[in-house]
C-alpha cells in the first residue's frame, strides 16, 4: 500500500478563517475524507507527543501511529496543522482539522466536547525547576502550602490537578507553550513548571539553567495516584472516523512496532504496559 504523503499547514494560515465556523460545524465523514484523499491532523508542537521538525516532518508518538493508521485506511495524504494546545479542541469543533494527534489526556470534561480514541499512550507527571532545585520541590503538593508560583501551559490538565490540590489560582502562572517554560523558570517568574515527565525531561535537556526535579512523586488526587492516558481526538460528529481509527489502533498496539515507536520517543516500559489498562469509557466517566 502506498505510504501516506505528508504535507504541512501552519495554524496561522487557518486562524483567520476559524471565526466563520460555528462550534457545531459538521466535520467531514470518513467516506468524504477517503474520497478527498487527505486528512487534516493537528499537533501542538510538543516533543515527544506530536511536533513538526524544522524540515516540516511530523514526528512524535501521535503522528507516527497516525501515519500507520491512515495508511491502513487508504488515506494517502496527511495535511498537518500546528496550533497551541489550548486551541486543539476549539479547532476540532470549528472544523479546522479532522483529528488531533497530540496524545491529549483523556479527561471527563474533554470527553463532553470531543470524541477520543482508545488510549495510545500513558504517562506520568514531572516538575521542571531551576538548576540545583533551590526551592527543594519534588511533588505538586509542595505548592499547596507555600507561596511559590508554579507555571502551567494554557489548556493543560495540570491546572485541574493543582486546583484539586488546593493550589491558589493566584500562584499559577499560565504560559502559552512549552517553549516558554525555560525562560519562565530561569527568570524567576515561577519556581517550577508542571508538565508530564516526558515534557520535563525534554525541556531539561535543552538548557543548563533548568533540570527535572529529582525524586519526583506523582500527585495523589482523591486518593488516586495521577497517571494520564493519551489518545487521538475527533469532533463529536466524527464517530465513523473515530471508530475506524480505533479498529486499526487496536491491531497496531498488538505489534512490536507500536512498542518500539513509543520507547524510541522516551516512553518507559511502565508507560507501555499501562497504556492498555484503561479504556476510554473508564477515563471519560465522571
Amino acid at each position: 500500500m502506498q505510504k501516506a504523503r505528508i504535507s504541512f499547514i501552519s495554524a496561522l494560515s487557518l486562524a483567520s478563517t476559524a471565526f466563520f465556523f460555528s462550534a457545531s460545524s459538521n466535520a467531514a465523514s470518513l467516506e468524504e475524507i477517503q474520497e478527498n484523499g487527505y486528512i487534516r491532523i493537528a499537533v501542538a508542537n510538543e516533543i515527544p507527543y506530536g511536533y513538526i521538525t524544522p524540515d516540516n516532518q511530523a514526528k512524535g508518538a501521535g503522528p507516527d501511529i497516525a501515519k500507520l493508521i491512515m495508511d491502513k485506511l487508504g488515506i494517502k495524504e496527511i495535511r498537518w496543522v500546528t496550533t497551541n494546545f489550548g486551541s486543539l479542541i476549539p479547532g476540532l469543533k470549528a472544523d479546522r482539522f479532522d483529528m488531533v494527534a497530540a496524545e491529549m489526556a483523556i479527561l471527563p470534561q474533554r470527553c463532553a466536547e470531543v470524541h477520543f480514541s482508545e488510549p495510545n499512550t500513558s504517562y506520568g507527571e514531572g516538575l521542571l525547576v531551576a538548576k540545583g532545585n533551590p526551592d527543594n520541590l519534588h511533588k505538586y503538593e509542595d505548592f499547596s502550602d507555600n507561596t511559590l508560583k508554579v507555571a502551567i501551559m494554557a489548556g493543560a490538565d495540570q491546572l485541574e490537578m493543582m486546583q484539586a490540590l488546593k493550589v491558589d489560582d493566584s500562584r499559577m502562572v499560565t504560559i502559552a507553550n512549552n517553549a516558554d517554560a525555560i525562560s519562565t523558570i530561569a527568570t524567576g517568574r515561577a519556581a517550577a513548571y508542571a508538565a508530564t515527565s516526558l515534557t520535563v525531561s525534554e525541556l531539561a535537556s535543552k538548557s543548563d539553567r533548568v533540570e527535572a526535579a529529582s525524586d519526583f512523586t506523582d500527585p495523589v488526587v482523591d486518593g488516586q495516584t495521577v497517571r494520564s492516558w493519551g489518545g487521538f481526538a475527533f469532533a463529536l460528529t466524527s464517530t465513523d472516523l473515530r471508530d475506524a481509527v480505533n479498529k486499526e489502533l487496536l491491531e497496531i498496539k498488538q505489534t512490536e512496532e507500536w512498542k518500539n515507536i513509543l520507547t524510541d520517543y522516551g516512553f518507559s516500559e511502565t508507560d507501555v504496559e499501562q497504556s492498555p489498562t484503561k479504556t476510554t469509557a473508564q477515563l471519560c466517566a465522571k
